[in-house]
């Protein structure tokens, strides 16, 4: 079945009513929430017959509802959901390479994923080349004949650098290779990257998707079955699916998803144009203040709003983040982006912990650099409680006579 492309503004349905995946056709009795198939097997009618679910290693009626959902939100087929955002990484990366193959990977993708392709898959003989992918030149020199795949992240993780989809589409297509672009933190109420040319669109659902901090979760989205297919192949000798109980859970949460991420994206606007003007802080990063190229990337990809997470550098480093957090009321301090309550994390101890300290600097990461996942809380509240943790830090450093005390 052919699906055909859409303008980013005009999917099939609003997101709003794909969110709340009711069942079709609706039936007197039917219960509004749909009940969680928690089995590890089906029965059969005889020898020889093959229903749709068999054994809830391969598929779920749980999980295959929420597939169905996130295809329908990407106007595609079901996608394929896994336990954790890296197992579904995991199984596009060996449903796609094999030793002696290449990946263009941008160097602005989450720490999981460097680590995954420099510990765990390079000794397996797959060569992984870090690029800028918001300089599509480099990512272009970055192909090789043995390149089998461009992997971007757009809005990056946590520099929120943009890349421009389209660009790189273009770049994957005259190469003959895929390219898989991490949607995690817009999902795709507010960027559709199959739309813009990209093969698949990688999510970990653990994040905005799931969005109440309750249930671990990936998935992929394609609109090539055949490579649905593999990867569901892939899924079964692995064994990375999803469990119905969380699937459950996160249909639940995505029921709100539309609504909690516009909200959490306005109040995130906000609050970076409010550190924008702060003298303790250096740099802010968020898709609402981009400017140029920036701009009209963000223009063109996503849908309305910009998304929930600011990342900004706090002055005097790493020892003046650790203060900051510490000093904190209102944002929790957590590896984690997405849920309802406003997160913070400091990313160079905590998600790139891993990665080398000098590959960290040269992607924006420095010691001083905070991620926020701005939550439903009003964005006034949480300006206060940033106001008063900046407060305090000066008057630490005041105390101490401007000295740092971190080697």
């Amino acid at each position: 079945m052919g699906f055909q492309q859409r303008t980013p503004t005009q999917p099939p349905h609003s997101p709003e009513s794909i969110c709340l995946n009711r069942l079709d056709p609706i039936c007197d009795g039917q219960p509004l929430v749909p009940s969680i198939a928690q089995s590890t097997t089906f029965q059969r009618s005889g020898v020889g017959s093959d229903p749709e679910h068999q054994y809830s290693r391969v598929s779920n009626p749980s999980v295959a509802l929420l597939e169905s959902t996130l295809g329908k939100l990407e106007d595609a087929p079901a996608g394929v959901c896994f336990g954790t955002g890296l197992a579904a990484e995991t199984a596009l990366f060996l449903s796609l390479l094999q030793s002696g193959d290449h990946v263009v990977c941008g160097r602005g993708v989450y720490g999981g994923t460097t680590r995954l392709f420099q510990q765990l898959l390079s000794p397996y003989g797959i060569e992984c080349t870090f690029v800028d992918s918001t300089d599509t030149d480099e990512v272009r020199r970055a192909v090789q004949p043995n390149t089998r795949l461009i992997f971007v992240e757009t809005p990056a993780n946590p520099t929120l650098d943009l890349t421009d989809i389209r660009a790189c589409a273009e770049i994957a297509k005259d190469a003959g290779v895929k390219l898989a672009v991490d949607n995690t933190f817009l999902t795709p109420v507010l960027q559709r990257p199959l739309d813009h040319g990209a093969d698949i669109s990688v999510y970990s659902t653990t994040k905005f998707i799931d969005g109440h901090s309750v249930a671990l979760g990936g998935a992929l989205v394609s609109k090539d079955q055949g490579l649905l297919d593999r990867i569901r192949f892939i899924r079964k000798c692995t064994g990375a699916i999803q469990s119905p109980f969380n699937a459950w859970l996160t249909l639940n949460g995505i029921k709100t998803l539309p609504l909690r991420l516009k909200a959490q994206s306005k109040s995130a606007a906000e609050l970076s144009s409010w550190l924008l003007d702060h003298d303790q802080i250096e740099r802010v990063r968020h898709p609402s203040l981009a400017t140029g190229h920036d701009a009209l990337i963000a223009q063109r990809q996503h849908l309305g709003e910009h998304g929930a997470v600011v990342s900004f550098s706090i002055k005097g480093g790493y020892d003046a983040a650790c203060r900051f957090v510490s000093s904190l009321r209102r944002c929790t301090l957590v590896e984690h982006v997405g849920s309802v309550e406003t997160l913070i994390t400091h990313p160079a101890s905590m998600t790139h912990a891993d990665v080398p300290r000098e590959q960290r600097i040269d992607v924006g990461i420095s010691d001083g650099l905070l991620r926020l996942s701005v939550g439903l809380e009003p964005a006034e509240e949480l300006i206060t409680d940033i106001r008063q943790a900046l407060a305090a830090i000066r008057a630490t450093s005041k105390s101490q006579g401007g000295v740092p005390v971190h080697a």
